[in-house]
């Protein structure tokens, strides 16, 4: 029964982590969805979680959920801010959204101590540095 269900894969969809300055000029870090696609994305939920050790303590992080609704294509939309005390935890961004209704999901991990200035790259409609996972 499984089998007959089509599992549509998730292309040109990607979530980043960038650190940016807020206008107070405070450096944060954001969360953002990029739609790299030539169509918007529509009913866009994501869910976000952390968990793993932190000095040798199981820890886990509030579940938080972020509904998008439209994000066009070629564009972005942040999700939400993230606190360095986390980036030793596995970060996970379960994203679910409608093409031509159609569902697609796709889990993103950011596993611990990965998102650093090592994996650093330029992210696309963005032009800023971050860690992205595609």
């Amino acid at each position: 029964m499984r089998k007959d269900i089509p599992l549509p894969k998730v292309e040109n969809i990607a979530v980043a982590v960038i650190k940016e300055k807020e206008n107070s000029g405070e450096e944060v870090w954001n969360v953002y969805l990029l739609n790299l696609k030539t169509e918007a994305i529509e009913g866009v939920l994501v869910s976000s979680t952390g968990y793993g050790e932190i000095n040798g303590e199981r820890r886990e992080t509030s579940v938080l959920r972020h509904f998008l609704d439209v994000v066009p294509a070629k564009s972005f939309a942040k999700i939400e801010p993230i606190v360095e005390e986390v980036f030793g935890m596995t970060n996970q961004y379960w994203v679910s959204f409608y093409i031509n209704k159609v569902m697609y999901d796709k889990k993103y991990i950011f596993l611990a101590e990965s998102i650093t200035a090592d994996n650093m790259i330029t992210i696309p409609l963005l032009n800023k540095k971050g860690v992205m996972i595609k």
